[in-house]
């Protein structure tokens, strides 16, 4: 558990999540709130009381369009930041964070910003469990490529555990491996399959596309946001008995290399 006053930081994030509700109200983009977020309003009613994070899904039309027009849409000081938006971003989702601050999360993955709530794309997927299995294999394998490629390798020294990253620099760029990753994502239309997925989550992520259904309003720390059309099948899917709280030793959150809620990361001595 991190020691660091989790409660300003969650009502600032709370912020860019009102944000982007406002711009998706106002550009008629679909959005769900997801995974902890979900669980947290259901549970809840808001956060999670040690979670430091959100998490929204779009589907990959509405996804696509906000990632094109991030920059004239997103008030300041919040940003969209994405491979669509930054060449060198090493996550095949998106970020929209809160330019007014700083943080680095680890420090052998140095991407400097400011805190943020996760966007994950919604694509559809194939029924066939085979072909879901060949899949999921070829994407987090590229996945960890990707990782690797942005990866310090001399993170553990310069003997044998730096050999896999260069290696990856060898045969990859971080260009070709989002490209790919993308292309593998958006394989199967979100709107035209009967089982949808977000990718970061593997085959256990694959559900009906009705449980998410027509993005549904629902409270969370008071503010009406959108949520699953099925909240319960949903989180029941993802979680099992997710009413019961887990014990203090699974109540995770992170500990971050470098949090700042005052100073704008481009203003950062850390830039």
């Amino acid at each position: 558990m991190a020691s660091y006053d989790i409660r300003p930081l969650q009502l600032r994030i709370l912020d860019i999540l009102m944000a982007v509700h406002q711009v998706c109200e106002e550009h008629g983009l679909r959005y769900y709130i997801i995974a902890g977020t979900l669980l947290g309003a259901v549970r809840h009613k808001g956060f999670i009381p040690w979670d430091d994070d959100l998490d929204i899904g779009m589907p990959r039309k509405d996804y696509d369009l906000l990632m094109t027009h991030a920059k004239e849409w997103m008030p300041t000081p919040f940003e969209v930041v994405s491979y669509e938006t930054d060449k060198t971003y090493p996550l095949p989702f998106a970020k929209i964070q809160d330019a007014s601050t700083t943080l680095i999360e680890r420090m052998h993955l140095k991407y400097l910003g400011g805190i943020y709530i996760d966007v994950f794309p919604l694509d559809g997927m194939t029924a066939n469990p085979i072909v879901q299995r060949w899949h999921f294999a070829r994407y987090f394998y590229l996945k960890k490529v990707q990782y690797f490629l942005y990866r310090d390798p001399y993170r553990h020294g310069h003997g044998p555990s730096s050999w896999i990253p260069l290696l990856c620099r060898k045969f990859y760029t971080l260009e070709e491996v989002q490209e790919k990753m993308k292309r593998m994502q958006k394989a199967y239309d979100f709107d035209a399959s009967e089982l949808v997925v977000d990718h970061d989550d593997g085959r256990k992520g694959i559900m009906p596309r009705s449980i998410l259904g027509t993005p549904t309003p629902i409270l969370f720390e008071d503010k009406q946001v959108m949520g699953a059309e099925h909240p319960d099948a949903y989180l029941s899917q993802k979680y099992g008995d997710y009413m019961t709280i887990p014990p203090g030793s699974k109540q995770r959150q992170h500990n971050f290399h470098l949090l700042d809620l005052e100073k704008p990361y481009r203003e950062s001595d850390t830039h």
